[in-house]
């Protein structure tokens, strides 16, 4: 593997929860839409995933962003997801972090005091609302595509944790929804391992056991991850923690976006949060995102809701990554 071109990227976090924006090096991907780019970079170009994600340059939780040409002339930008396992189909800390990114780079005509930035995700159209004052850009919110409860209340025995009952909720990615307490843990007091330890294990077992569909495009029916939540689901004005673990054991530190956008859509269908009920979330690190449904609709055969998610993202710096043609180590490796 021999990279010509230097890769440059801006690096900046949203709660925590790191995201490097790849903006030059890259090849030219093909694709008539968004999940054939994904598809195609997949298939051909993942060791510039490793190279970026994976030591040395990165580490087991980095993330990604790879900023390729929209395929819907309504966007202002495209994005594809990367992480430890492969691509996502969305991620709402990126969209949080990409909306300020858009601004700052005069991506879209910037107006005051609210900036309007439409992403293409592999999941569909996502639309960033950021506050800028001044010039300056700010907090970003963003409404998600249709997010529906796919399964409720279900039960399933998970090896060494017996019978745990789960919901399966979409916020552009599927994600198992289970309170921790019915697995002895707390998710602020608990050790981060035994938390993700017992996310994993739920993901694997429901992955072996239960089949998901998506009635827009069968890339988007597979399960992200697991949420531990604190069971506190019916509406508070006190935050509700989580902790996200998805992809191969990889934890998100932000509350999630598209995580919240599904717990949100789980909440809204059992009826435990009304229309525009703004609800909290935490993360491991205390970071928080808020949300709310702001419109309901019909996608496929679910009863869907649209979510609104509030959070912020911060700059970090910027980096120009390049390999030498007899490192083979720096092709990039992980330790577990």
């Amino acid at each position: 593997m021999k990279i010509t071109t230097p890769i440059k990227t801006v690096e900046m976090h949203t709660g925590g929860e790191p995201l490097r924006i790849i903006t030059k090096g890259y090849p030219q991907i093909p694709g008539k839409s968004i999940l054939e780019k994904r598809r195609y970079v997949r298939d051909n170009l993942d060791h510039l995933r490793h190279l970026l994600m994976f030591e040395p340059r990165g580490h087991f939780d980095m993330y990604g962003a790879l900023l390729v040409s929209p395929s819907i002339p309504e966007a202002d930008l495209a994005v594809l997801f990367l992480h430890n396992e492969g691509y996502s189909t969305m991620c709402g800390h990126a969209i949080i972090a990409l909306g300020r990114y858009a601004v700052d780079q005069e991506l879209v005509e910037v107006c005051e005091p609210l900036t309007t930035v439409k992403i293409e995700c592999p999941c569909g159209l996502v639309v960033a609302s950021v506050e800028v004052t001044d010039g300056k850009s700010g907090s970003v919110s963003f409404l998600s595509v249709p997010a529906f409860a796919f399964a409720t209340d279900q039960k399933i025995h998970v090896e060494g944790y017996g019978d745990i009952q789960f919901d399966i909720g979409y916020g552009g990615a599927f994600y198992a929804l289970a309170s921790s307490e019915q697995l002895n843990l707390n998710i602020r007091r608990s050790l981060t391992r035994d938390l993700v330890d017992a996310a994993d294990a739920i993901t694997k077992t429901i992955r072996d056991n239960l089949k998901l569909s998506h009635p827009d495009s069968h890339d988007l029916a597979f399960l992200y991850g697991t949420i531990l939540t604190d069971g506190r689901d019916h509406f508070s004005s006190e935050p509700t923690a989580n902790i996200c673990v998805f992809a191969d054991r990889q934890v998100d530190r932000s509350p999630t976006g598209s995580g919240v956008t599904a717990r949100i859509a789980v909440q809204h269908y059992k009826q435990q949060i009304n229309m525009g009920q703004v609800r909290t979330f935490e993360s491991i690190t205390g970071s928080l995102f808020t949300a709310q449904v702001r419109n309901t609709l019909i996608c496929g055969p679910h009863q869907a809701v649209q979510v609104m998610v509030s959070g912020k993202a911060h700059y970090l710096g910027e980096s120009t990554f390049s390999h030498e043609n007899d490192d083979k180590i720096g092709k990039g490796f992980l330790l577990k």
